[in-house]
């Protein structure tokens, strides 16, 4: 047996004022998406915002169902939307918002397993990094690619 040791970068900022014009139009984004969620049931809104590449940003929010099961996050909701919208241009970073009843939570709120799972199948489709950056109202975290929210990325089925 040997022991290893995982180690995960990431910046943390106490406020957007401190990241980049970039990506602070980012944040405000993800935040502005969170008006689009249909938290009913949960009455936990999520706002995500995708930069892509060529500079256009596309909004998602979370969208609930009484089946559970039917409804879809944030994360996934812009990725899907624009992977439809815009299927050549790669995406560069994306920023998520979440909100319990209305009021930004402190801790930045992660991404579920499958948004992770969609955040690294996007990321190798476009052969680059997939920036991310967790929005809470304490502190923002930014990661530089999805193996840093996702290690040991379920990759093993061989499409040949």
């Amino acid at each position: 047996m040997t022991k290893k040791k995982l180690t995960i970068d990431y910046e943390e900022f106490s406020s957007a004022e401190q990241m980049s014009a970039e990506d602070r139009m980012l944040v405000a984004r993800a935040l502005e998406a969170q008006k689009g969620s249909y938290s009913p049931y949960s009455q936990f809104q999520v706002g995500a915002a995708l930069l892509l590449a060529d500079g256009t940003v596309v909004t998602g929010a979370n969208q609930e169902n009484v089946a559970y099961p039917s409804g879809l996050c944030a994360e996934r909701t812009v990725l899907f939307a624009a992977g439809a919208q815009y299927p050549d241009i790669a995406p560069d970073t994306l920023a998520i918002a979440g909100s319990d009843h209305g009021v930004l939570c402190e801790s930045p709120a992660s991404p579920c397993g499958a948004c992770r799972q969609v955040m690294a199948e996007t990321q190798k489709r476009f052969g680059r990094p997939l920036k991310i950056i967790l929005v809470g109202s304490k502190r923002i975290r930014k990661f530089q690619k999805v193996e840093d929210i996702l290690p040991f990325i379920f990759d093993s089925l061989k499409m040949e």
